[in-house]
């Protein structure tokens, strides 16, 4: 049996490599694919959680399937936007898109 250690690890990971994408890209998709990798990673953490502390109940089963639903209307969201952003601008940089500002 693996333990609870290695999943908590392998979340960790997944989440920073997801923050790093965030953080220091400049391209909205890529942008969009780091928070993907966030929301990953938490469901590796929901799932763990759920099959060392309650394996009977399926409380954490549930709030994965929250959570990916969650992830892909963000996606589809977060892509009709971006999608939107580039037909009017012609480009994903997130720098140069201000269309909120004076």
């Amino acid at each position: 049996m693996i333990p609870l250690s290695w999943y908590l690890t392998l979340a960790a990971a997944v989440f920073c490599v997801g923050l790093y994408g965030v953080l220091a890209r400049k391209n909205a998709v890529a942008i969009l694919m780091g928070i993907e990798l966030m929301l990953n990673a938490v469901n590796i953490n929901l799932v763990a959680f759920w099959h060392y502390l309650t394996p009977t109940l399926a409380s954490g089963q549930m709030f994965a399937i929250i959570v990916f639903t969650v992830a892909a209307a963000e996606a589809a969201v977060g892509l009709a936007l971006i999608i939107s952003i580039y037909r009017r601008r012609n480009t994903v940089v997130a720098e140069e898109i201000d269309l909120m500002k004076w």
